[in-house]
């Protein structure tokens, strides 16, 4: 037996260390590439005044902090910010909705396949179509709301044209297949609720909000947490919304950090690398705050399994 396992090679000995390793070689060095390097290259590029041509240590400007000091003091970066914050606040609201659509889409009665078919819909259609439903919908002359709106004897509202409203409308747009993403997520995790457990709780005559609260949804935490994680991405990036439905109008009122800083480093506007950079940290920076905690969050969750 002794010599058997002196014959056997290095990579036969080490094979449940290594084969693991091996297959996650390619995705670490695709994120080390497109994703790590890319930060680090922004940190360093925010300290530049640099129109992006030609090297950046030869034609570029370094300027220490001065384009986050021009930030504390741009309006329209207060907006894009404060724009951000409204996205996160109502953005969260298609966890509940996709909850409760869940619940509803989660029973055995006749058409049930129709009704999730139609609920499926908006998660597999682009988010550049969704802008331009959305954008008819919005039509102050033809617009199905409006029609609604004047049927009913309402005056009729130009939701994107309106600097107050047209963050709300792009918002409520984002919710539509948000929302269908959620419930997709709850379905997922309603399989997996114990039916034992349920079965337990009526006998004990719980029923309702009861059974919802304290045996369904303590069983749906994962579920939740994952919803919870890609919500506040997905509000964090949004940005083709905002494109296709305002370009960031009426007079910059609908802008939100990513797509400010698109405009002030690849459009028309200028092509102000370092600053456009120093937004883009700004926004690392908090997304890298809900990334601790839901990093934290996960390792406080398995601590009590592994010890």
């Amino acid at each position: 037996m002794a010599t058997a396992a002196s014959q056997q090679t290095w990579m036969q000995r080490n094979k449940m260390i290594v084969t693991p390793i091996l297959f996650l070689l390619p995705g670490l060095l695709f994120f080390s590439v497109y994703v790590i390097i890319p930060i680090f290259q922004s940190f360093q590029i925010s300290a530049y005044e640099w129109n992006g041509l030609g090297d950046l240590s030869e034609r570029g400007e370094f300027v220490g902090l001065q384009n986050y000091r021009e930030l504390m003091s741009d309006r329209a970066f207060e907006v894009s910010l404060w724009n951000n914050v409204k996205w996160l606040a109502l953005y969260l609201l298609a966890i509940p909705g996709g909850l409760f659509i869940a619940l509803f889409l989660n029973q055995t009665v006749t058409g049930i396949r129709l009704y999730k078919s139609l609920f499926f819909f908006p998660f597999v259609i682009s988010q550049v179509v969704v802008g331009l439903v959305f954008t008819w919908f919005y039509l102050p002359r033809g617009g199905l709301l409006n029609t609604i709106l004047g049927g009913l004897g309402f005056d009729t509202l130009n939701i994107l044209g309106d600097p107050t409203l047209a963050t709300y409308g792009i918002i409520a747009a984002g919710l539509w297949p948000q929302t269908a993403y959620c419930m997709i997520l709850y379905l997922t995790g309603l399989n997996a609720v114990d039916p034992e457990q349920v079965e337990a709780a009526r006998l004990d005559g719980a029923k309702g909000w009861r059974m919802l609260w304290h045996v369904v949804l303590p069983q749906l935490r994962p579920a939740t947490f994952i919803a919870f994680v890609v919500t506040i991405i997905g509000a964090l990036r949004s940005f083709d919304l905002i494109s296709v439905m305002t370009n960031g109008g009426p007079f910059g009122s609908t802008r939100v950090l990513s797509f400010y800083m698109f405009e002030q480093a690849l459009s028309e506007y200028g092509f102000r690398m370092g600053y456009g950079s120093a937004i883009a940290v700004v926004l690392f920076l908090i997304m890298l705050i809900f990334i601790a905690y839901f990093l934290y969050s996960m390792w406080r969750d398995e601590r009590p399994a592994r010890n």
